[in-house]
């Protein structure tokens, strides 16, 4: 039986030999990315060389990229929902199309993972008034031995693939395509009544699982229609989960080699088997291995942004621990949870997700929110029948499953749909508040973004040169209206330390720098005093931005832009605000000034 280390493997060994080049992973929390809080999807990190960038290892890439959905969170618990996954990726930009797309993954699938070619099915795109049927990828599909009873055409809600969705949605000069997903059948699962004789590979039932997803990236929405790029791309992705579990022949992906030795050791914890227990089972090992990745990209548990699911997902875990120990109420103090951690490191003992993690501070950072949801707990059980289910929800991360339970064992009405009601109305806020606060985000790549994109090399800098070389950065975040920017400093800044940095920001703007970009071997770079955030994420090749001369240069920085042309387009920059973002890290938050007002800053 193939392990997912396997699988891994073989996926990249397979696309290397045909002149694929590997990238590492990103990390879970996009850098310099607002659209969205987390790393979702192996595309997700490849936009902008999808929208015409190039890449630094050229036009076929290869990669396996450690994903986080925080909108799958409540999903968990079935046989083939998790929050974290890895997702296979590999890429054409501008190089090979639908033809070596297609003939390679069913080589790939039938013949070096060895699944069989009777219980793979293809779906592709029908066609409307707009953009016509995908008969070119059905043909292709047929030459390499697909039967035409398993190729099903559906409409764009399943077949047609862009970052908004269907063709209505998508904002103009947005890039697009029909895309071909990859379903393999689970025979032993019998059809689901309500779909009967016609259960097909969308319905749903249990007995298909998707496992991959071609997309023709071929057409861009113009102000005069969709018209052909100039550059078609093949963008790929397939879950690791999901493919082990075909691989297995088994659709529960919690009983593969990514989840064994998790699923283990909750069952030594709690005593119960996971054939008799597999929801909470299923929901304690996803979290909690969530929980390990999210910590090691530098998320910390509190009540907003990725410290928010964080939260949830720890405390959801814990609920559901105690409640296989038969005591949902009792007090958290178990540390079986740590061994469970130390199985999820294990389990991705061949790869370089853990090779820079601080294992005693995950382990701290989890101990330290165990105690703090104990508190919690406490506190809410005083609050039951005094305040609303969805109170204890918000103000003290109950997950549902607990207030519902209590509020049974006290015979106290519970109204589930009243719940859910008031969970909608706050995930609609929510999700109106991001589009403000994700407005105009770096992926874009608009002018303003840009430049507080370059902004944000020199601020690096000029932290470096006030508060010293130890100063590194830990993380940054990009709006339209403003910049983030965390740094390793174990001190408030004083106002003339900052009135001092920002000056020094805005004297290399006035300077004028030029702004350039090179592409050199990592090594090299680094041996050049080029600095890298999350050094382990860039290629042997890298592209290298230089603020300054060459010979005599301010800043230089890996970095997969974009950038100004010159230090002048940015105008200039006002620190707003300076905080504590965790033990250890500070945080910056500036916004540029318009060119007029900054002059007339300049001269007052």
């Amino acid at each position: 039986m193939l392990t997912a280390d396997d699988l891994r493997q073989k996926y990249m060994d397979f696309f290397v030999k045909r002149g694929h080049k590997i990238i590492p992973s990103a990390p879970l929390v996009p850098e310099n990315d607002p659209t969205t809080l987390f790393t979702g999807s192996g595309m997700q990190p490849m936009i902008p060389y999808l929208l015409g960038a190039d890449h630094a290892l050229g036009t076929r890439l290869v990669d396996s990229q450690k994903c986080f959905r925080s909108q799958d969170i409540d999903e968990v618990g079935d046989n083939r929902h998790d929050s974290f996954f890895e997702m296979l990726g590999n890429w054409s930009l501008g190089d090979y199309f639908k033809q070596e797309q297609i003939t390679w993954t069913i080589e790939l699938l039938t013949k070096e993972i060895g699944l069989p070619e009777t219980n793979i099915w293809f779906t592709v795109f029908a066609g409307d008034d707009i953009i016509p049927k995908d008969e070119e990828a059905a043909t292709i599909l047929k030459k390499n031995g697909i039967p035409e009873n398993r190729i099903v055409f559906y409409d764009e809600t399943k077949n047609w693939w862009s970052r908004a969705g269907i063709k209505e949605k998508m904002p103009m000069g947005e890039p697009g395509g029909p895309d071909s997903e990859i379903f393999y059948e689970f025979t032993q699962v019998k059809h689901d009544k309500k779909f009967g004789a016609s259960c097909h590979p969308n319905c749903d039932c249990g007995r298909f699982m998707e496992i991959g997803n071609s997309v023709f990236m071929t057409y861009q929405k113009t102000e005069s229609g969709f018209v052909p790029l100039t550059r078609r791309n093949i963008d790929f992705g397939g879950g690791l989960e999901r493919l082990a579990a075909a691989a297995n022949s088994d659709p529960d992906i919690f009983k593969t080699s990514l989840y064994r030795g998790i699923i283990s050791e909750v069952e030594k914890f709690s005593g119960l088997t996971y054939s008799e227990n597999k929801p909470a089972m299923r929901i304690v090992a996803d979290h909690l291995k969530a929980s390990v990745f999210l910590i090691a990209d530098g998320v910390r548990p509190s009540n907003k942004a990725q410290g928010y699911y964080l939260r949830r997902l720890l405390r959801r875990a814990m609920v559901k621990m105690q409640e296989l120990k038969g005591d949902i109420t009792g007090t958290i103090e178990d540390k079986a949870y740590i061994v469970i951690c130390d199985a999820v490191v294990k389990t991705y003992a061949t790869t370089n997700y853990f090779r820079n993690a601080n294992f005693e501070e995950i382990k701290s950072v989890i101990a330290d929110e165990q105690s703090k949801f104990g508190k919690t707990l406490k506190a809410g059980l005083k609050k039951i029948g005094a305040v609303t289910p969805f109170d204890l929800y918000q103000t003290y991360g109950f997950p549902i499953e607990i207030t519902e339970e209590l509020y049974h064992q006290r015979k106290l009405k519970f109204d589930r749909q009243e719940f859910d009601a008031e969970v909608e109305k706050h995930q609609q806020l929510s999700r109106t508040a991001s589009v403000g606060m994700f407005k105009g985000g770096l992926q874009d790549q608009s002018e303003i973004t840009t430049k507080y994109h370059t902004a944000t090399h020199i601020l690096h800098k000029a932290l470096r040169t006030v508060l010293g070389e130890q100063v590194t950065q830990k993380g940054s975040n990009i709006t339209a209206e403003r910049l983030r920017f965390d740094f390793s400093h174990d001190q408030k800044l004083s106002p003339d330390q900052i009135t001092e940095i920002e000056q020094i920001v805005n004297s290399k703007i006035t300077e004028n720098l030029p702004v350039t970009r090179q592409e050199m071997p990592k090594n090299q770079a680094l041996k050049e005093g080029a600095l890298a955030f999350f050094v382990e994420k860039y290629p042997d090749i890298v592209s290298v931005y230089t603020i300054g001369p060459l010979d005599n240069w301010y800043s230089k920085e890996l970095c997969g832009g974009p950038h100004v042309s010159s230090t002048g387009e940015i105008g200039g920059i006002k620190i707003i605000k300076e905080e504590s973002a965790g033990a250890g890290i500070r945080r910056i938050y500036a916004q540029l000034y318009e060119p007029a007002i900054f002059q007339k800053e300049i001269i007052r």
